[in-house]
């Protein structure tokens, strides 16, 4: 009984608490809102339909009556979450093992002090790295034959690549003859010995030299005397000569104090009675204090001159005291040269000694400009060496570079394409000059020497280039032009206004080299006495004529021991003389083969 009671009260609970929805339901739907199918609503965004429900249902009990509920939920349908289709991911995951491999590290401290890196460190110099392809040998021998009885030979000898002692010696060989004129031939035979020592304070170097040439006396007035009466005489050469140096060597220091002394000499004869000694004592002291250098350079010159009509002493004591300032970007050297002559002639002179040097273009382009003068000491091996045809009994005398001023530019235009351009003007007292001492005598086809007795000046333009492309390309060349402004003779004879030289070297291989030079030489003047005059004393211009000297040659390496070369001179077959009546040898070819071992 008890039991169904109880069925009857949870009944009448149940439907007080269904009732209130179900009514809100059809209250709904009374209003106009329609019922939704339990089909559409699967379809429709449920989420978003709750959101958009206005009508609050929960109802709220009041609370004065006994047994209240405080509040009540009424739940209109289950539900079912549907995820948008923007956020869902349509991609599998990838089950490959990506995870890279790290090596496992292990670390060590260096136990090493901080420095500051904030001030430039000097750079420490590379080491060459050795040449494989260079020949260790010390010794090079090579001759060869050719055209025009042209014999030719060379040697070099060392003890090796020592640092500290460098010995060594070498001898050379070289004749010619022509027979465009009689007895056109000459010889150059030359020897000597070298060596070098370097220790920790000083560098001792030291070198004894023997040079012969030999030479005829081919060239001769064919306006006056037939060539089947003409009997050229020989002309010989010797000089001995002997250098010795010692200097301390350079150390990149603070106040530092370098010196050097230097001795050299030499003895110097003819086949005739010429003879000349000439001994140099010549040194320098300078002492560095930051960017100043300070010092004095001094020498002694003694030399004496013999021949069959004199017999001198001439000498000359030079002193140049001199200071020195250098900056980053130039160098001013001030000074002067005190010199003083006893023997030939006694004079006592002061010249300037200054030089200045300026970087326009810093690391390219730099301005120069230098003011000297020094006295040039006659000499009779000088005078041969420019001339071998010269005549005995020469006269002796002096000259003085008065004033020597010159100015240019020098630097590199571009890579591997340096220059150097100079504007000089100078005055000479008593310029030397050679002239042609020509007469009916054929003995007497030599040169004597002659001064312009007061000032001349000389002004003019020297230019130089070396372009060196790669290492397999080098050219170079010099052009110098000048202007005689002579004080008592009609010309400045024997000495041309216009000179270039030029030349390159070219390698083609490894085993491939190719050499060349060009010689241009304006043309000049000589002044000879006229035969055809009664008294045979009046003096008479004679033009020398210019000439183009184009040689060349190349070298093939056979082996890395063994060479073979060709040198051909006088390309053009330009016979023009040097000098009044001595023409130039005509094209020439000679050959050989070098060894070194």
């Amino acid at each position: 009984m008890k039991l169904r009671y109880t069925y009857i009260l949870f009944t009448a609970l149940t439907a007080c608490y269904y009732l209130p929805a179900s009514a809100q339901v059809k209250n709904n739907t009374k209003k106009g809102q329609k019922s939704t199918p339990a089909s559409q609503n699967n379809a429709k965004k449920l989420g978003d339909a709750a959101s958009k429900t206005t009508q609050d249902t929960t109802k709220k009990a009041n609370p004065n009556e006994a047994g209240a509920i405080s509040e009540e939920i009424v739940v209109t349908t289950s539900y079912k979450p549907v995820l948008a289709d923007a956020v869902k991911i349509r991609r599998n995951p990838d089950l490959e093992d990506k995870t890279p491999f790290k090596a496992p590290l292990s670390y060590s401290a260096i136990d090493k002090r901080l420095t500051k890196d904030n001030e430039i460190q000097q750079l420490e110099a590379m080491k060459r790295p050795p040449e494989r392809d260079s020949i260790p040998t010390n010794n090079f021998v090579k001759g060869g034959l050719g055209s025009m009885k042209t014999t030719f030979g060379e040697g070099y000898f060392s003890n090796g690549a020592d640092e500290a002692l460098q010995v060594g010696g070498y001898i050379k060989h070289f004749s010619q003859g022509a027979s465009i004129f009689p007895k056109q031939n000459e010889s150059r035979n030359e020897l000597g010995i070298f060596g070098k020592s370097i220790t920790d304070e000083h560098t001792l170097r030291g070198t004894i030299t023997y040079k012969r040439r030999g030479v005829n006396f081919y060239g001769y007035n064919r306006d006056i005397e037939p060539q089947l009466q003409f009997e050229p005489q020989k002309q010989t050469f010797n000089t001995i000569a002997a250098e010795g140096e010692l200097a301390k060597n350079y150390r990149d220091v603070e106040n530092d104090f370098t010196y050097a002394v230097k001795v050299n000499g030499y003895s110097f004869n003819n086949s005739f009675n010429a003879k000349e000694s000439n001994l140099v004592l010549s040194g320098f002291l300078n002492q560095t204090v930051k960017q100043f250098y300070a010092g004095l350079a001094a020498s002694l010159d003694l030399g004496t001159q013999k021949d069959s009509l004199y017999s001198y002493n001439n000498s000359i004591i030079r002193l140049n005291p001199y200071i020195k300032f250098q900056g980053e970007k130039y160098k001013i050297d001030a000074g002067v040269n005190i010199t003083k002559e006893f023997g030939l002639s006694s004079r006592f002179s002061i010249f300037p000694a200054a030089k200045l040097e300026f970087q326009v273009i810093p690391k390219y382009v730099r301005l120069f400009a230098e003011a000297k003068g020094d006295i040039n000491k006659a000499s009779i091996r000088d005078f041969a060496e420019t001339t071998p045809f010269i005549a005995e009994n020469i006269t002796l005398k002096n000259s003085a570079d008065r004033l020597a001023l010159s100015a240019g530019l020098k630097g590199t235009l571009a890579p591997g394409l340096g220059f150097k351009a100079t504007f000089f003007r100078n005055r000479v007292k008593d310029m030397p000059l050679f002239i042609a001492n020509f007469n009916t005598n054929s003995t007497n086809n030599k040169f004597g020497v002659i001064y312009d007795d007061g000032t001349a000046t000389v002004s003019g333009f020297t230019g130089e280039l070396d372009f060196k492309a790669t290492d397999d390309l080098n050219i170079f060349g010099r052009a110098e032009f000048k202007d005689y402004k002579m004080d008592t003779e009609e010309q400045a004879w024997n000495m041309p206004k216009f000179k270039l030289t030029a030349g390159t070297i070219i390698r083609i291989s490894d085993k491939v080299n190719i050499n060349g030079s060009l010689l241009i030489r304006g043309n000049a003047y000589d002044r000879i006495f006229d035969p055809l005059s009664t008294t045979f004393t009046e003096p008479r211009a004679v033009e020398v004529k210019s000439y183009v000297d184009l040689n060349g040659g190349a070298e093939y390496k056979a082996t890395k021991q063994l060479s073979i070369f060709v040198q051909v001179n006088n390309i053009l077959n330009n016979t023009n003389p040097t000098f009044l009546y001595y023409n130039n040898y005509g094209f020439n070819i000679f050959g050989g083969v070098g060894y070194a071992f």
